[in-house]
């Protein structure tokens, strides 16, 4: 049975309101004086392929793209011709929002490149659903929790525009923070040659891998003396150095002082 976005809107101001669809090139909303200026929307494309048009304005929307809509103003929005269109959407208030993850523009399109990205904005998205039909106790806050979680992903790829296998490198180097670097097979997982890879992280992020890599350990490494009573030899194998010379180098070179001196400094703030 066909769902149509107007059967959720206005049930109560704030609430959070999703559903999932999958519609022919018959489905259409056509809103030509907008919604309610308190009532947003964002669309996440799963398959096939929808458009949205605005004054002076259409965007095709493919697998992987968001749209936020601020629906103040005159919109329509449906199938392409000869698709079917596979999307998750929500009906959000800006007012609950972090008013830095909302675009200005009356319409957004973000593609969503990064493969883990996609799975992260998924997996939100079945979160808010869940908590949506169940409505169990502060339902709405876990809606907007995750609904929020969406908008910062696509609002930091708006922002950064970074490759998506430099955002999908990033992503392995932290989530493997522990292992010895092999730039080869780092590489080999995004689709690039090791000296492609090496130049695009370089270029696009500042630093090198390995520099990327250390950044990230000597961070983790300063959350570990603050809020642990660990050593800081301990520390230094924990979060993936082997030669705790090394560390300590990499450590003041961030920090300005020994792990030691870092710790005893937090004591005295």
């Amino acid at each position: 049975m066909e769902q149509r976005l107007e059967a959720y809107g206005g049930e109560a101001k704030g609430l959070a309101i999703a559903g999932r669809f999958r519609v022919p090139d018959t489905y259409v909303v056509d809103r030509p004086t907008g919604r309610d200026e308190d009532d947003w929307i964002i669309v996440y494309t799963l398959e096939g392929a929808g458009y949205v048009r605005t004054t002076g304005q259409e965007h095709r929307l493919g697998p992987g793209d968001i749209l936020l809509l601020n629906a103040s103003v005159p919109h329509a929005y449906g199938t392409c011709a000869g698709e079917i269109w596979g999307f998750v959407w929500a009906h959000f208030s800006p007012e609950r929002m972090d008013a830095s993850f909302l675009p200005t523009e009356t319409a957004t399109v973000a593609p969503i490149a990064d493969a883990s990205a996609r799975r992260r904005i998924v997996r939100a998205f079945r979160r808010v659903l869940i908590d949506a039909r169940d409505r169990g106790d502060f339902w709405n806050e876990l809606c907007y929790g995750a609904l929020q979680e969406v908008l910062a992903i696509a609002a930091r790829q708006i922002a950064r525009r970074i490759d998506p296998r430099i955002e999908e490198a990033r992503r392995l180097l932290a989530a493997n923070m522990r292992e010895p670097v092999r730039i080869e097979a780092l590489a080999k997982a995004v689709g690039l040659s090791p000296s492609r890879l090496s130049h695009l992280f370089k270029e696009t992020t500042g630093q090198s891998i390995v520099d990327a890599l250390n950044a990230m350990r000597v961070r983790q490494a300063a959350l570990l003396l603050e809020h642990t009573r660990r050593g800081a030899a301990e520390i230094a194998y924990e979060v993936g150095f082997q030669n705790y010379n090394h560390f300590l180098a990499q450590f003041r070179r961030r920090f300005g002082a020994s792990p030691t001196g870092y710790r005893r400094g937090l004591r005295l703030e």
